[in-house]
C-alpha cells in the first residue's frame, strides 16, 4: 500500500500499490488554491483510492472540479474532475514517501510560469 495524509495527520489515506502516471499541472487554479508555481499529482483509478482516517473538506473550485483538503491545517489532498469521474489525482506532497514517483508528465504548459523554463534544463 501508499500511504499518505495531511500536515497535521487528521485525514489519513492509501493507495494500491501499482504503478501511475505523475503529472505537474501548470494550471492556473492549481497555482492559485496551492499558492505554488506547479502542483504535482499522482493520477489514481478511483477504486484504488481510500480514506482511512479523517474525511475532508471539499472546494468546489471549478464548475466540473472539486478539490478536497483539510480543513485543521489546510493541506489539499486530491482533486476530482466530473469529466474524468473514474480517476481522483491525489497531490504527490501528500504521500508518506513521495519519492517513489517522479513526474512523467507536463499539463497546462499553456499557462506555464516563464521563469520555470529557465530551470527546467
Amino acid at each position: 500500500m501508499i500511504t499518505g495524509g495531511c500536515f497535521c495527520g487528521a485525514i489519513r489515506f492509501e493507495i494500491s500499490a501499482g504503478s501511475y502516471t505523475t503529472a505537474n499541472c501548470h494550471c492556473t487554479l492549481c497555482r492559485r488554491i496551492h499558492a505554488a508555481p506547479f502542483v504535482s499529482w499522482l493520477v489514481i483509478p478511483a477504486p484504488n483510492f481510500s480514506y482511512t482516517s479523517g474525511r475532508p473538506e471539499t472546494l468546489q473550485s471549478s464548475e466540473a472540479g472539486a478539490r478536497y483538503f483539510c480543513t485543521a491545517c489546510g493541506t489539499h489532498i486530491a482533486c476530482i474532475n466530473e469529466n474524468h469521474p473514474q480517476i481522483i489525482d491525489v497531490t504527490l506532497g501528500s504521500l508518506d514517501d513521495p519519492t517513489l514517483f517522479a513526474p512523467t508528465l507536463e499539463v497546462y504548459e499553456d499557462t506555464r510560469l516563464a521563469w520555470l523554463h529557465e530551470y527546467s534544463s
